[in-house]
């Protein structure tokens, strides 16, 4: 079986893309569009490389946006759907999917898809994502065979800390209480959900671990959908946890809301260690209220203000639940009556 590793890149969104393949010690590939984006170079990159490698071939990307096509099978969700996505909108690179998906399964015995994290040290990731930036960059297709013994520079990780205003760790009032309104700058993604022992939250937990995987490919499906896409945790224990922790590990910024001062203070020792990592990483901290709750039930009533918080400023949601526990359930409901469109909801 071939392996070949696939990359793309673009300067700007739209702008200058570029997207290149390689075959270790084979063949190599690089090419551009002059008015891109990252997505659509992703898919050329794929398109061009199984159109001249013959047999059997593995595609390896750090795209979940092409993995997850073909692994899950979305693609035939756009067909029967007359090339509409889930939410029954036009499916976006449409004129580099279709080409693509009729390759797919000319020869559905001969390929497979597997991810690779980008940026992590994979030599031939490596190459790949170089050739990628130096087609955005000279606008010139090139192709050869062995190693390439010229290439760009590598791409710059999406996602810096500038991409929200606040600062690092700085805390703002995000209901404007104490003169500063707040609202997070680029695309805000929520994840709630199920908190111990629905969800353990722990990487030795296997339910946490296989939810920690469908997370972070979801996250990193967005931010190959939306470079300045945001997530927002709350950093309780369960799904806002690992949804900070999933985010982090991949590159994606990620602000910590707290609904009131050291909400992790009767905590165990290691579990606020692990809160403190997540809030020493995070883009911006936003404490929704002053005073800290002094009763179980106001405690309750501010998380109840934390949520409706998330209901006016996040632009979409994904839920983690079981189908039975009825606090999440709720949640589900008021999300769903205010954003039916943008709620992803998701099992353990």
């Amino acid at each position: 079986m071939i392996e070949v590793y696939t990359d793309g890149a673009c300067k700007g969104n739209p702008g200058p893309g570029g997207w290149g393949w390689v075959v270790p010690d084979g063949q190599w590939a690089n090419g551009a569009e002059a008015d891109s984006t990252n997505q659509r170079m992703e898919l050329m990159a794929v398109l061009d490389a199984l159109r001249t490698l013959p047999g059997r071939v593995e595609v390896v990307s750090d795209s979940t946006y092409v993995v997850n096509c073909f692994r899950d099978g979305w693609w035939e969700g756009w067909i029967k759907r007359g090339w509409k996505n889930s939410k029954k909108e036009p499916v976006a690179n449409r004129d580099i999917w279709e080409p693509l998906i009729d390759l797919y399964r000319s020869r559905a015995d001969e390929l497979t898809f597997r991810w690779v994290k980008g940026h992590a040290g994979n030599e031939w990731n490596d190459v790949a994502d170089r050739l990628a930036v130096e087609a955005s960059e000279t606008q010139r297709p090139r192709r050869g065979t062995g190693r390439p013994e010229e290439l760009g520079p590598a791409d710059e990780v999406v996602g810096s800390r500038a991409s929200v205003t606040a600062s690092a760790a700085a805390v703002v009032d995000a209901q404007g209480r104490f003169g500063s309104a707040w609202r997070p700058q680029g695309r805000a993604l929520v994840v709630l959900g199920l908190q111990p022992p629905g969800l353990g939250g722990y990487d030795e937990n296997p339910t946490a671990a296989q939810v920690r995987r469908k997370l972070s490919e979801i996250i990193e499906a967005k931010h190959q959908v939306d470079p300045d896409i945001v997530v927002l945790s709350g950093l309780r224990l369960g799904a806002e946890t690992i949804a900070a922790e999933a985010a982090k590990e991949i590159g994606v910024p990620y602000v910590a809301v707290l609904p009131y001062p050291d909400p992790d203070a009767k905590w165990p020792a290691d579990s606020r260690r692990r809160f403190a990592d997540l809030l020493s990483g995070a883009i911006a901290v936003v404490q929704l209220e002053r005073k800290t709750p002094d009763t179980a039930a106001r405690s309750g009533q501010a998380m109840d203000r934390r949520n409706a918080w998330f209901r006016t400023v996040a632009d979409e949601a994904v839920i983690v639940w079981d189908g039975s526990e009825r606090r999440v359930g709720d949640l589900v409901k008021k999300f769903e009556q205010e954003m039916p469109d943008d709620v992803w909801v998701i099992g353990p």
